[in-house]
Parts: C-alpha cells; sequence; structure tokens
C-alpha cells in the first residue's frame, strides 16, 4: 500500500514549456541555442525553428494547466526556475523583479489548489553568458553566481516553496557537458581532469545550497536529482558483473558525495589510474559536509554491461547509453522498458543510503494521436501509456512493501512539452494533449488523454485502482 502522505504529482521543466524566451526581463540560456535537442548542434543565436522559445507557452498558460493538474488531483507538482529568469546573464548583481514575480505567481496559483512545488534550481538551462564568458561550470565563479541565486529565491519563496532539488540530473554532465554544465568547450576536447572540475563545483556549489537553504528556513526539504539507470551484467560472467559495478560507480559517485559529504574510494582510485588532478580546498571539503534531505531521481531505462568487447554496442538511453537487455522490449525511440527495474533502483538506494527517496521523473514518450472523443472533443486512447505506468507503479509499491521509504512519484511531462532529447512535439509524455506538432503549427489547445482520467483514479484511491486491470510485467 501506498502511504497517506504519498506525494502524487507530476513534472516539466521551465525550457521546454514555459516559452516567452525572452519576455520580461529574461536573458537567454543554453536551451535557446539547442534547436536540435542532445545530439544536434548548437547555433550561435536562437533559430526560429527551436521549439523551446514558445514552448507550450505555459508562461501565459499556467493557470489553466494548474487547474487541470488540480482536476487529476495533483498533491505535488515539480517544475523549474529559469535562471535567466531571474538573474538574465547570470553573473548580475541584482536580479530581475519581472522573473521573480513570475514564480510568485505561479506558486501561489498551485497553493491555490492545495498542490505543493517541488523546484528544481537548475534544470538544463544555465544562462548562455556563463557558459560563453566563464565556460559553465570549468570556472569555479559560477559556485559564487550560483549561491548569490540560490539566496535570492530561498529567501524570496520561504513559505511557498518547501522542496527543493539542486541540479536536475546531475551526472548527465558526464555525456552533455554543454546541457548538463553549460560547459562551451567542445565535449571531445574536454580533457578528463577539466570535466570532473567541472563536476566538483557544481556538487560544491549543491552542497553550499544545501547549507543556505537549511539556514534560511529549517522547514526547507532539499534533495539531489540523479539520473537512475541500473546496470545489469550481460552474463554471469564475473567480469561482466565487475564491468557492471565500475559502469555504476560514475554515476553512484554524485549520490555519494550529496549523501555522505565526501568522495568515494573507487572514484579516489579511478582519479589516480587516470591522473585526475582536481583542485580541491579545505573549504571545499567542509562545505561537502552539508548533505541531502532526501534522493530524488528520474528512471525511464536499465542496461546491461559486459567485459566482452565484441559485444559492447551501446543502445540508446535518457542521455547515458548501454547495452541493450536481450530480455526487453523497447519504445519507438528506442529505451528499453524494465518496470522491475524502477523496484531494483529503489531498493539499491535505500539499502544503501537509508534515505528517503522521491522519483520524480518517469514516463512514456510516444507519438500520440488526437482522435474525437465522441462528445464533440478530442482525446488521445493511449493505453500503451496507462500500461507502462500501471506496471512502473505497482514496482513502486513492491518496493514500499520491500520497506524503501518512497515520499512521492510525479510523472515526467505530465503535459505534453518539447523533448529535452530530441526537441521535438512528437515524443509525448503528457496526461494533457497540446495541439502543437513539430513544424511549430498548432493551436495550443489543450485535449484530456485517456490516460488523464487513469490518472485521477489512481491519485484519488492513492494506488488500489492500480490493482482493478493489472498489466503483465
Amino acid at each position: 500500500m501506498f502511504p497517506k502522505d504519498f506525494l502524487w504529482g507530476g513534472a516539466v521543466a521551465a525550457n521546454q514549456c514555459e516559452g516567452a524566451y525572452q519576455e520580461d526581463g529574461k536573458g537567454l540560456s543554453i536551451q535557446d541555442v539547442m534547436p536540435r535537442g542532445i545530439k544536434g548542434p548548437r547555433t550561435e543565436r536562437p533559430t526560429p525553428d527551436n521549439l523551446k522559445l514558445e514552448g507550450i507557452d505555459f508562461y501565459h498558460r499556467y493557470k489553466e494547466d494548474i487547474a487541470m493538474f488540480a482536476e487529476m488531483g495533483f498533491k505535488v507538482f515539480r517544475t523549474s526556475i529559469a535562471w535567466s529568469r531571474i538573474f538574465p546573464n547570470g553573473d548580475e548583481e541584482e536580479p530581475n523583479e519581472a522573473g521573480l514575480q513570475f514564480y510568485d505567481n505561479l506558486f501561489d496559483e498551485c497553493l491555490k489548489y492545495g498542490i505543493q512545488p517541488l523546484v528544481t534550481i537548475s534544470h538544463y538551462e544555465t544562462p548562455l553568458h556563463l557558459a560563453e564568458a566563464y565556460d559553465g561550470w570549468l570556472d569555479r565563479r559560477l559556485i559564487g553566481f550560483y549561491e548569490r541565486y540560490v539566496r535570492t529565491i530561498f529567501t524570496r519563496y520561504k513559505g511557498k516553496v518547501k522542496y527543493w532539488l539542486t541540479f536536475n540530473e546531475i551526472n548527465s554532465i558526464l555525456n552533455s557537458p554543454f546541457m548538463s554544465g553549460g560547459i562551451n568547450t567542445p565535449k571531445e576536447e574536454l580533457t578528463d581532469s577539466q570535466l570532473y572540475q567541472a563536476i566538483h563545483h557544481e556538487l560544491v556549489a549543491s552542497a553550499l545550497a544545501t547549507k543556505i537553504g537549511h539556514e534560511i528556513d529549517p522547514e526547507f526539504r532539499i534533495g539531489c536529482m540523479i539520473l537512475s539507470m541500473p546496470v545489469y551484467p550481460l552474463s554471469p560472467d564475473p567480469r561482466d558483473v565487475i564491468r557492471a559495478m565500475e559502469e555504476e560507480h560514475r554515476n553512484s559517485v554524485f549520490t555519494d558525495v550529496h549523501v555522505r559529504g565526501e568522495y568515494p574510494g573507487y572514484i579516489k582510485r579511478y582519479f589516480r589510474e587516470k591522473g585526475i588532478t582536481l583542485d580541491i580546498t579545505d573549504e571545499d571539503r567542509e562545505i561537502l559536509k552539508n548533505t541531502v534531505d532526501f534522493i530524488s531521481f528520474s528512471y525511464y531505462v536499465s542496461v546491461c554491461a559486459t567485459a566482452d568487447e565484441s559485444k559492447n554496442i551501446r543502445g540508446e538511453g535518457n542521455l547515458l547509453g548501454g547495452v541493450p537487455n536481450p530480455t526487453l522490449k523497447a519504445s519507438e525511440w528506442g529505451w528499453q522498458i524494465d518496470p522491475r527495474g524502477l523496484r531494483y533502483v529503489l531498493n539499491q538506494l535505500w539499502d544503501k543510503y537509508q534515505k528517503p527517496l522521491f522519483i520524480v521523473e518517469n514516463g512514456l514518450g510516444a507519438a500520440d494521436t488526437l482522435v474525437p472523443d465522441g462528445k464533440g472533443g478530442y482525446t488521445v486512447e493511449d493505453d500503451y501509456r496507462i500500461e507502462y505506468m500501471r506496471d512502473h507503479l505497482l514496482q513502486v509499491e513492491e518496493a514500499i512493501e520491500d520497506g524503501v521509504d518512497v515520499m512521492g512519484y510525479t510523472s515526467w511531462g505530465c503535459i505534453d512539452l518539447v523533448s529535452a532529447s530530441t526537441a521535438e512535439m512528437r515524443k509525448r509524455y503528457g496526461f494533457i494533449y497540446v495541439d502543437r506538432n513539430n513544424d511549430g503549427t498548432g493551436t495550443l489547445a489543450r485535449y484530456r488523454k485517456k490516460s488523464f482520467y487513469w490518472y485521477k483514479d489512481v491519485i484519488a484511491s492513492n494506488g488500489a485502482s492500480l490493482h482493478e486491470t493489472e498489466g503483465g510485467v
């Protein structure tokens, strides 16, 4: 059974839904020059074909959308603050009042319906100026700019926001240094020492934000956010088991530092063997001791690892690729579907850290088709999404029965938005269909999908309705 106070809801990111990319004093972010998503080349300046510039116009339509979230019964709504709305260039002394006021209005609208905001402080939207003038998180000065930013928003939204996440999928910087870390140096030119120095700066900034947040409001609950992707050995060969462990270490170091306040031995060995040297001050070490209140994570896929290089063929995943699992089916975007992997991750994290866990991203991206609903309107018959989410949520319930402390679940892209990985609208996650197409056409009208009513029942029954039509996994 799900706990009575389980936080059901949904999640979005400012850069994928707000639009209004230059309104009310907002500066440019790195997303404004990424019209092709993760893998496409970035441009010098925004181009008209970048769907994120308009998004789904959440900036102007948030009241309508939040009312629909309330209709579903959301207890929590995860969104992000666009850093460049608050500090347009990122290095100003004073914030932009119009940007601060927008989020005041947004959070007030959530609270009006009894919806708790869960706010990501930095969600792949570093101010572009910080990338171009400082090379993003390669520069230690970004810690100070981030500190000014978090002090501003923590002070401003005290009493309105209780739950905070410092960086979205912080470990994604390993594969996407520009999107995740605002690092302007091309990925292929980055040295390992440079990359891990940037990672260190982010980890220090995250711990500093935790320290500052607890000082400003002891009621704040501040978490890290990790891209979770379990790595299974491709075979029972012990060499594959060790390779899987090593692959998981690449990601678990981020959680280890956030939860335990210091670098673990395995990463110190990695640094020694790779010749990686970092500038870590005594002050840094003290700051890192400010550990998080909870661990949040995204979960979409699992992957395999093998020591057999002839079989080490990378597949597609959420930013991080791995060897495909031959026992699993995949979505139309090549992401393997593994509901039991979510139970495994929850147990893995709980057993290791004994910290409350929050699933803040999970969902199915699919090419939905809008059809008449028989009542003069339109809907989407997305039984495939219902099956995916039901199967995953049943595994969350299994983990809770295992004794895992799970705070809540926010489905990713609870309303259709622009995909981060592909920068297109065709890859839809939402319970709410938004009439916008890859070519930029569409009315932006909102329509409730079949999954809208299904999720409403799940929330109203606190998960009991999941057992009414269980699907096979």
